[in-house]
């Protein structure tokens, strides 16, 4: 059975965002879509890893984990869209007023993909938001279809996984990821 927490353990949220051979290597960490592009760009090696040490410790976790038993399997970052840099996109267009939250990162760690993980994620993901106060949770995944995508870019997620979610469409975008386009998706919970 897949349980899905808050993110609160940082030993957990290395083993999905951490680097696997190189302690020293630099990352993504899931940083990329969560701080601006100065930020981001000054954070390397270690430091990456000691950023998301302290949202960890944070009043608000920087995200949820899911897991079978004990074992980490998946990671969902989410977090106020106003505190992302997709707030200031050019190509993603905000929808309206609302004070969103978004889910910007699904990873499913390998030998555990195809069994509901990302599914469960989704769900856990809005039910942070919901806890936290969010009126809606939005998503920007690839239109796909049932073509295959890159799993490099798949960390966008896909419409179906979304759909599957009771997200729906709201808006198009000039991204895209993979090769695919991306749309906005949202699911209102009040």
């Amino acid at each position: 059975m897949i349980e899905v927490r808050p993110a609160e353990r940082f030993d957990d949220v290395a083993v999905l965002l951490g680097p696997k051979k190189n302690p020293d290597a630099t990352v993504c960490w899931c940083l990329s879509h969560r701080l601006d592009s100065t930020t981001n760009n000054s954070l390397a090696g270690p430091a990456r890893g000691d950023y998301v040490r302290d949202l960890c410790g944070r009043d608000t976790a920087p995200g949820v984990l899911a897991y079978l038993g004990s074992e980490p399997v998946g990671w969902a970052g989410v977090a106020p869209r106003r505190d992302l840099p997709i707030a200031r996109s050019r190509v993603v267009p905000t929808v309206d007023s609302q004070p969103v939250w978004s889910i910007f990162c699904i990873r499913v760690r390998p030998g555990y993909r195809g069994q509901g993980v990302a599914r469960e994620l989704v769900e856990g993901a809005v039910e942070f938001a919901r806890d936290h106060g969010a009126p809606a949770v939005e998503a920007v995944p690839v239109d796909n279809g049932a073509e295959k995508v890159n799993l490099t870019m798949a960390f966008v997620g896909f419409r179906s996984l979304f759909e599957q979610a009771g997200f729906v469409k709201v808006a198009d975008t000039t991204s895209v990821a993979g090769g695919f386009p991306r749309i906005v998706m949202r699911r209102q919970l009040d």
